[in-house]
């Protein structure tokens, strides 16, 4: 169940990361505002309103109040942005899920972690060290491994996908929505078991 945001403080917030400005639209490392994207249309709400050193926007998820978020702090410091909400709104780390790229996961997969720690990722490092807990679930989307160890991995996860890639991370993004209603909804196990490939 998808809506629009009744008054009240949000429950949830929900975060894709990425890097803001039209330079990085396109790239692996803008999976997460790609999926929170698909979340919001599907929600009706726009995610525009400038707070928390974020766009936001506020929606109705699985009967819970939600807030919609992309960090627009550039990814290394993701956690910024995550924080100051979480503060404003007393949002404790386990109602907090995070939607990202992920270089371990073939283009397109799904992933959904009821938490962890930052597996190399800058953007989850700054969130786990700004809310100095590692106890929020999130939603890992496959964005391919890099063509050969020697590769830079700044290089890749900056690089664009191909036309194959950008159909497959189409398709998980499509699943986001579905994923995170499941888990606003309490649940986890049903999302994980439906949505992790």
């Amino acid at each position: 169940m998808f809506g629009l945001f009744r008054r009240g403080a949000p429950q949830y917030l929900i975060v894709g990361l990425g890097n803001p400005g039209p330079k990085y639209e396109m790239t692996r490392h803008n999976a997460g505002f790609k999926a929170l994207d698909e979340i919001a249309e599907k929600a009706g709400v726009t995610v525009k309103q400038i707070k928390f050193h974020a766009l936001v926007g506020e929606a109705e998820i699985g009967g819970q109040k939600c807030l919609l978020m992309k960090p627009q702090t550039f990814m290394n410091e993701s956690g910024v942005a995550v924080q100051a909400a979480a503060s404003y709104y007393k949002i404790p780390p386990e109602r907090i899920i995070v939607l990202f790229d992920d270089i371990s996961l073939r283009p397109g997969a799904m992933r959904i972690r009821r938490k962890g720690s930052d597996g190399g990722h800058n953007g989850i490092k700054s969130i786990i060290a700004h809310l100095d807990s590692e106890q929020f679930p999130r939603v890992k989307i496959g964005v391919g491994a890099k063509p050969h160890p020697d590769y830079d991995l700044g290089a890749w996860v900056l690089s664009k996908f191909t036309p194959e890639e950008q159909k497959l991370l189409h398709e998980a993004y499509e699943r986001a929505p579905g994923a995170v209603e499941l888990m606003v909804s309490g649940r986890m196990d049903e999302a994980m078991n439906r949505y992790n490939s």
